[in-house]
């Protein structure tokens, strides 16, 4: 369904709406995000873009506007406006009151119930389905993790962050890639490889999101005995050898969902498959979790692990390494796989970092195998 155009709001109007950019809800590489209040009393999020370069803030600005800004879903955050000035590009937001999903996914806020995570998970496939399959124009949103999912009062899932956001004609179904290029842990193979990319990246990403809601822990926790760093993997490991029960007692599911779990194991591992032909589309995601159609038996995505292992590689990276408004340099370890009997560097699958947790980092190609080869 399309909506009204967004609004044009003035710097002072914000600044009036922020009380002088007083309450400030989070921060990230893209600027930060303040609380507001409009005239009419509708609290809003004003997001104030910032970054390395004006280039990069123009990129921002143009990928959210020209996409979430024409269209409207339940499942996806609104866009009321945005600011335009020399010295202001701000995006004002829905404000949603519960915050983004990670915070009760990894942190000590663990509150939601699996029925509740289950209605989300649904409800973020919903969002994706719309925006690959019922916009006049395809988009594909290229940065779906746990940390984009806001929740409103009533913790319905909301898909936010567009910064990275490419329109596909639906004649083309490839997309071409500058600048950013997803979050490592969940950005597709191909993202960081020579191939075509096409909104199946997406799906890839929501299978690394299902993934954590199933385990309600980050899918590499180094904290954990080595078989398990990498949850991914090991939950293959569990299904494939008939072990579906070891991993809902570990991961604390009550029995009576056990039906919904084996059905959420399922859909994420036909979303992470190596191949973007062999993932499903959105809809059929839907359908899936909903229990309405039946899930053929996923196959290994993790094929193209050479021995099913993984090779750590620490790096210290500063704002000169990467594409990253954080000022201070930071300490990271990269999580990758070799791919082939070449032993070729493969493919970035998480990132542990020390600091600001609202770190996002946007590599390109070249980058990564510089990191890679020292």
């Amino acid at each position: 369904m399309e909506r009204e155009k967004p609004m044009r709001f003035t710097g002072e109007l914000l600044r009036i709406a922020t009380d002088n950019y007083s309450v400030s809800l989070g921060s990230g590489g893209f600027g930060e995000v303040y609380k507001g209040s409009l005239s009419d009393g509708t609290t809003v999020a004003v997001k104030v873009l910032r970054a390395n370069s004006y280039k990069r803030i123009e990129e921002q600005f143009m990928a959210e506007v020209g996409t979430i800004g024409k269209v409207h879903h339940f499942n996806l955050v609104k866009l009321y406006g945005f600011c335009f000035e020399k010295e202001l590009r701000a995006l004002v937001y829905e404000y949603m009151k519960n915050g983004s999903l990670d915070k009760y996914l990894f942190h000590e806020n663990k509150t939601l119930g699996y029925e509740k995570l289950h209605e989300i998970a649904v409800g973020t496939a919903r969002g994706i389905s719309y925006l690959h399959e019922d916009c006049e124009q395809r988009i594909v949103h290229c940065d779906i993790k746990p940390g984009n999912i806001l929740l409103d009062n009533n913790f319905n899932p909301k898909v936010a962050d567009f910064g990275l956001a490419k329109l596909c004609n639906r004649d083309h179904s490839h997309i071409t890639m500058t600048g950013g290029r997803g979050t490592p842990g969940y950005a597709a193979p191909e993202l960081w490889m020579p191939f075509p990319v096409t909104h199946k990246c997406d799906v890839y990403s929501f299978g690394m999101l299902l993934f954590e809601i199933i385990g309600r822990r980050r899918n590499l926790d180094i904290n954990l005995p080595q078989s398990e760093e990498w949850f991914p993997v090991w939950a293959w490991k569990r299904f494939d050898g008939g072990e579906l029960e070891v991993l809902i007692n570990a991961c604390k599911i009550e029995e009576r969902y056990m039906k919904m779990a084996e059905r959420m194991v399922k859909v994420a591992l036909s979303c992470v498959q190596y191949r973007p032909e062999s993932r499903p589309i959105m809809s059929d995601v839907v359908k899936m979790l909903e229990g309405s159609v039946e899930i053929s038996k996923p196959s290994n995505p993790f094929q193209h692990i050479i021995g099913g292992t993984f090779q750590t590689h620490s790096v210290h990276a500063s704002q000169t390494d990467v594409n990253t408004s954080i000022n201070s340099s930071s300490s990271f370890k990269f999580i990758y796989f070799f791919m082939d009997k070449k032993n070729q560097p493969g493919i970035v699958y998480d990132i542990h970092h020390q600091g600001n947790e609202d770190i996002e980092l946007a590599f390109n190609r070249m980058e990564l195998l510089h990191f890679f080869s020292n």
